[in-house]
């Protein structure tokens, strides 16, 4: 007895139910069937290694602090003190010149009372040819009143007039007191009194143009100093805190 497996149509081909998908023919070499590829797009299939990781950049920027302006400010202000001090130290001098000159004259022969304090350390200042002889007397107390040479050549110009101290006037007192000058061969010359020229103002101008600008630059140079620390420090620190938040390079970079 025989059975009939072929298909119904009786083309003598066998079907598997539900396999509908061409079978290759027997005898031909396995083709095997390549997955589908959409022209000019990239292949389906698995994605390369790290591909859809997530883009790690460099860490943002930060100010580094403090900033550079406070050392530059700091030498603005030793510059500036050095400037003060120079124009503290002419202007003590200018005031100290400018009160040390005679407020009026008198010439040779001619008796002058003026008004005489020992706190203020009067002089009698001439202004002559050189090698004038002179000769000056005050009057007053005997005792009480003296004429001295100076110690030391002292000038002053007032007026566009140069003064030389000539005689240091000694006083117990303050008053009134009449002085004479008198040239000899009738030489032509003027007569005043004035001051000395203080020492403390000489000294004090001294102190500032030396101390006002040694204080700007201490100041200048400590702060250069502490910035510069600070701001190393600051440095190391953002390099250890961007280190431990992007981990450290791998052996290919990144």
């Amino acid at each position: 007895m025989s059975n009939d497996f072929g298909s119904p149509s009786g083309d003598g081909a066998a079907h598997v139910p539900g396999h509908g998908a061409p079978q290759q023919p027997y005898g031909q070499p396995y083709q095997q069937q390549q997955p589908y590829q959409q022209q000019g797009g990239p292949t389906y299939g698995y994605p390369p290694p790290g591909y859809g990781a997530p883009h790690q950049g460099p860490p943002p920027k930060v100010k580094v602090k403090p900033s550079v302006g406070w050392i530059v400010g700091a030498w603005l202000v030793f510059v500036l003190s050095v400037i003060i001090g120079i124009g503290g130290f002419a202007g003590g001098i200018f005031s100290a010149i400018t009160d040390a000159a005679p407020a009026s004259s008198f010439g040779p022969g001619e008796k002058t009372t003026v008004s005489l304090d020992p706190a203020d350390k009067p002089a009698i200042y001439v202004a002559a040819a050189k090698g004038t002889n002179f000769e000056c007397q005050i009057e007053g107390d005997p005792g009480s009143v003296k004429l001295q040479q100076p110690g030391i050549q002292q000038t002053v110009t007032a007026n566009g007039q140069l003064w030389e101290l000539a005689l240091r006037i000694g006083v117990d007192k303050a008053g009134d007191y009449p002085i004479t000058c008198t040239t000899s061969d009738n030489a032509d010359a003027k007569f005043g009194v004035g001051k000395e020229i203080a020492a403390n103002s000489v000294v004090g101008g001294a102190l500032v143009l030396i101390g006002v600008p040694s204080f700007g630059f201490l100041l200048a140079v400590i702060v250069t100093i502490v910035v510069l620390v600070r701001r190393s420090g600051a440095r190391k620190r953002q390099a250890a805190a961007a280190a431990a938040q992007w981990g450290q390079p791998g052996p290919y970079g990144r």
